[in-house]
């Protein structure tokens, strides 16, 4: 039996993945968490043979979270289970840790393959988004400038698209106001930004930004609930 630890804060979501998962006859989901510093500490309770995690979950970096919990639990597979399919995300995942990735809107029958697959030390993506790396429909990448920004001032980046000042991302990602400043000049200068404005339009422009209410939707209707 594979023992799952499931990650997303959205309950309707949790409620449908658990349903889905106990028709199989080999997977049981022991666990919930709807946020990071959960995760954390059911992760220190016993041993899991996969974690299905969401990376926008409310108090933590979701790369920052693959990163500590590949430190300090190497033996649990990561499965990322997330609204982002867009090849930057999965791409700066897969470099922290995690061991498969697919979206939410994946066919019920992907995900199961995916748990079963990482739980034996396999790796998994989802086929929409092996495709997109495949076949790159965004022309050259290297182009893109917020390829050059680090994973935490990608997180301040996406922060900054969602409307929050850096007060408000300072708490969120457990970091100083000075070291939030820090950062945003830094990916200001990389991205040759002059405002929060011309983020906000590069932001929706590539598909960056952090779409809420299509993820609260995205908790009723999704298919693999």
């Amino acid at each position: 039996m594979i023992a799952l630890l499931l990650a997303d804060d959205h309950t309707l979501l949790r409620e449908g993945l658990k349903r889905l998962l106990h028709q199989t006859e080999d997977i049981m989901v022991e666990g919930e968490a709807g946020n990071g510093q959960e995760v954390l500490t059911l992760l220190a309770r016993r041993h899991w043979d996969v974690l299905v995690l969401d990376m926008s979950m409310p108090g933590r970096d979701g790369i920052d979270l693959i990163r500590q919990i590949r430190l300090e639990y190497p033996r649990v597979p990561i499965l990322v289970l997330t609204m982002h399919g867009e090849q930057q995300y999965v791409v700066r995942a897969i470099k922290a840790g995690a061991t498969g990735y697919l979206t939410k809107d994946s066919a019920a029958e992907e995900l199961v393959q995916a748990v079963r697959k990482v739980a034996v030390g396999g790796r998994f993506l989802s086929r929409a988004i092996a495709e997109n790396i495949a076949f790159d429909t965004h022309g050259s990448h290297e182009e893109l400038p917020h390829l050059l920004l680090s994973d935490r001032e990608f997180s301040v980046f996406r922060l900054l698209a969602m409307g929050m000042n850096n007060s408000e991302i300072a708490r969120h990602l457990f970091i100083s106001v000075k070291t939030v400043s820090t950062y945003k000049t830094r990916l200001f200068f990389k991205m040759h930004l002059r405002s929060q404005t011309d983020l906000v339009r590069y932001a929706i422009k590539h598909r960056l930004t952090e779409e809420t209410e299509a993820a609260e939707q995205q908790a009723g209707n999704v298919k693999i609930g």
